[in-house]
């Protein structure tokens, strides 16, 4: 019924209890999730779970706000993104929210690695699973430079965990990627992303949990799991003023169209 569109599994506080969880998600009818690599040294952990379990898949990328890591290659990407059930390139994009002493200039090896993610996606025809955070502008104009624009040939993806604003979604829309709401879309403080969740097309829309972190309300600062995304699917029911159920419809639906290969 539900789909969580991306979760990090692998890490330890959840892989120690994957078991639970496992049974928790099928209680709350989640019936598949997306395991999401942030480094190349996880890759194998991430890639196993997808292998062992009918109902995970996974990706293949480096996270932008990760440092001191093996850096991607194009072949490093090309040649994991054509293993089995690995079903995108991502998580990837900039983050400079964190930039300390560094201007944004100093963060062209960012920008270096994005490049590298969308050319392994363009090539392999797999979707981009896109990070950005306090970086959209700078995210946009690489997608257009590199030829996503939603035309013949983009590889195309998801903007995973959205927190941008009205404008930043309708520029991802134009450029044809999906647009993916995580646990935030529950909190108090988060009324200007229900506006953008209220202006998002439904046919255009994915829901993740992003756990272990994330927690929706009521869980909000629990370790989240992909068994609470029916509260971020209940959360765009009420802003939508549809059924939950056909949230979950919906988005499993979209899931299916962007990620190929994922039918159980």
């Amino acid at each position: 019924m539900f789909t969580d569109s991306h979760c990090h599994l692998n890490f330890p506080e959840l892989l120690s209890q994957l078991p639970a969880i496992r049974q928790a998600m099928s209680e709350a009818k989640v019936d598949r999730a997306l395991c999401i690599s942030t480094t190349l040294e996880e890759f194998g952990a991430v890639h196993t779970l997808a292998t062992q379990y009918a109902n995970f898949w996974a990706t293949v990328g480096v996270h932008p706000d990760n440092e001191g890591v093996q850096e991607p290659s194009l072949q490093d990407l090309l040649t994991r993104g054509r293993l089995p059930r690995v079903v995108g390139i991502g998580e990837t994009g900039l983050d400079y929210y964190r930039l300390g002493e560094r201007s944004v200039a100093d963060m062209a090896w960012q920008r270096e690695r994005f490049r590298t993610h969308i050319r392994a996606a363009r090539q392999l025809a797999k979707p981009l699973v896109i990070h950005t955070r306090s970086a959209s502008i700078d995210t946009l104009a690489i997608l257009r430079e590199e030829g996503e624009n939603g035309t013949m040939g983009s590889a195309g993806g998801v903007f995973h965990c959205f927190t941008e604003t009205l404008e930043v979604a309708r520029s991802a829309l134009d450029l044809g990627f999906y647009i993916s709401f995580s646990g935030i879309l529950t909190f108090k403080s988060a009324q200007e992303l229900r506006d953008v969740a209220a202006f998002v097309p439904l046919d255009r829309m994915l829901i993740e949990t992003d756990s272990p972190y994330l927690a929706p309300v009521p869980y909000r600062g629990k370790t989240n799991n992909p068994a609470l995304v029916p509260y971020v699917a209940a959360q765009l029911a009420e802003i939508r003023r549809c059924p939950v159920q056909e949230i979950a419809s919906i988005t499993s639906r979209n899931f299916e169209a962007l990620f190929k290969g994922v039918l159980l």
